[in-house]
């Protein structure tokens, strides 16, 4: 069997994804991965300024040569990341005199946590090019002021039912064809439910507001792309998490979500739209008033 070509060499140094962000890192030796059915290239980074107990082995799809190119996506993600946290609440003004009595309501938030805490974990890992898609994404809306040209082709709908034939011609995987079908119904319903509050930019919900006029009877997973269903995986932790299903149930699925992500990344060029659209001068100011 031949060994993978090598696309760095020892000592190259280079930007490494490391979580959601890039980060500059060394090479310090490269192997070849033998464990999987095809034999593939893994290399020990360092990262520059960080501990040698941080050092790791990775595959190439982690790391890229530094050019102008790689090192602008850097600061688009450290700037997409920061745009994303909360901001934190200040503490002034509170009265330290409020008394401490426990109420109804603090009881059920007790109640909740507590099956918070004890609910299984839900952990989404979304491929590098993909995170990268999603930055673009976030990029040509919210600082570009444009528009994912809807209704989509394919739409979320038919990129699932896609999924669904391709399982199902896998000869060598006997797929359960009920549960496969649970799994999408699931997929659009949360996508349905989440779109209008918690999917879309800003600068989005004017179109939103005029497709929801124009196709009345319309799902949304039927007018909508690739696009916005790899803003559902940002959120479906946070929206599963609250799920009373037994753990098993829970791996089960987090396996059948993490198997449509890979087919989406499998035809990221066919899924994702080239090129978003320029909004009008009269959607500029209708959108900035919504």
């Amino acid at each position: 069997m031949a060994e993978p070509a090598y696309k760095y060499n020892e000592q190259d140094k280079v930007l490494c994804f490391h979580g959601p962000l890039i980060y500059e890192a060394k090479i310090l030796k490269r192997t070849v991965d033998t464990d999987e059915p095809e034999p593939s290239a893994l290399y020990r980074v360092h990262y520059q300024g960080w501990h040698k107990r941080y050092d790791e082995w990775v595959d190439d799809t982690r790391l890229h040569p530094i050019t102008e190119e790689t090192l602008a996506l850097q600061r688009r993600l450290e700037t997409y990341h920061a745009s994303k946290k909360p901001a934190r609440k200040s503490s002034k003004g509170v009265s330290s005199s409020i008394p401490n009595k426990r109420t109804r309501d603090d009881q059920e938030k007790d109640a909740e946590e507590a099956d918070y805490l004890q609910s299984p974990e839900i952990r989404l890992d979304i491929p590098e090019p993909l995170k990268c898609q999603l930055v673009d994404d976030w990029e040509n809306i919210s600082k570009n002021q444009q528009l994912v040209p809807l209704p989509r082709s394919p739409s979320i709908t038919q990129i699932l039912a896609m999924y669904r034939t391709s399982k199902l011609e896998k000869k060598s995987i006997k797929e359960d064809p009920e549960i496969l079908d649970e799994v999408i119904q699931g997929l659009c319903m949360y996508f349905n439910r989440a779109l209008g509050t918690i999917l879309l930019y800003r600068f989005e919900r004017q179109q939103y507001a005029e497709l929801r006029k124009k196709y009345p009877n319309k799902d949304m997973t039927d007018i909508y792309g690739a696009e916005h269903l790899l803003r559902l995986y940002v959120q479906l932790p946070k929206l599963l998490v609250h799920t009373s299903m037994e753990k098993q149930s829970v791996l089960l699925l987090t396996e059948y979500l993490h198997d449509v992500l890979q087919f989406v990344q499998k035809m990221q060029k066919e899924f994702f739209v080239s090129e978003y659209q320029n909004a009008s001068p009269t959607y500029v100011t209708m959108a900035g008033e919504v």
